[in-house]
């Protein structure tokens, strides 16, 4: 009987030493990887889940077009706009809607806004920050903030937000794809002109956009 109850208690002890030696390795946990950044107004807007980036073709390819890109070829024309008093160069065969204020050229999932405002000063950074990307990011579907910068283009300076959204609906489609896209701000004499550029998310479309931009300028 004497010999049982040794065996009894080594096996207690055996048992309350792994169970005291593995708490610790319960205990400890490993900082969580942060969540990636999700739409402050998708559900505002009623665009339901955001969007997933456009596939980019066959993986491993050197210079794989992204749907979205503009070909270098690409020719341009320029738009005037002798109501709000600015011109633009824009790619040649591009669909244009207007209506007041508001003039937009598009190819698929890529377009060219130019909205016309009046504006008693001049936007900086600060004032951008708080209150236009607030205003964007809620009338936008699935809005995910990028940078606020100050530039430079040939009509002079300009604030520029990027961001990436959901596209509009194809309207035959239905599809929604998402999107890169730049707000420039440009201002002079009470005028704001916002030129907004998107594009499907990785369209390599930076030369264009930056010809686009540089183009602008006020007067006729």
């Amino acid at each position: 009987m004497k010999h049982v109850d040794q065996l009894g208690c080594v096996l207690v002890a055996v048992v309350v030493g792994a169970a005291c030696s593995s708490g610790p390795k319960h205990a400890v946990t490993q900082p969580s990887t942060p969540p990636p950044a999700t739409s402050t107004s998708g559900s505002a807007t009623g665009a339901g889940p955001c969007a997933s980036a456009p596939a980019s073709g066959a993986s491993g390819g050197a210079d794989v077009l992204v749907p979205g890109d503009i070909p270098d070829n690409q020719a341009y024309v320029m738009y005037q706009s002798t109501t709000d008093g600015y011109r633009l160069s824009v790619p040649e065969g591009w669909a244009r809607t207007e209506s007041t204020g508001v003039v937009t050229f598009s190819d698929k999932f890529n377009s060219i806004r130019v909205q016309v405002t009046r504006s008693p000063s001049a936007p900086s950074i600060a004032s951008v920050q708080s209150a236009d990307v607030p205003a964007v990011a809620a009338s936008t579907p699935c809005f995910q903030g990028g940078n606020v910068t100050a530039v430079t283009r040939t009509a002079g300076a300009a604030i520029l937000i990027t961001y990436r959204a959901n596209s509009p609906a194809d309207r035959v489609t239905g599809k929604v794809v998402r999107q890169d896209v730049e707000r420039y701000e440009f201002w002079q004499a009470g005028k704001l002109a916002v030129v907004t550029l998107a594009s499907p998310q990785g369209s390599d479309n930076v030369d264009p956009w930056k010809r686009v931009t540089d183009s602008f300028a006020w007067g006729p």
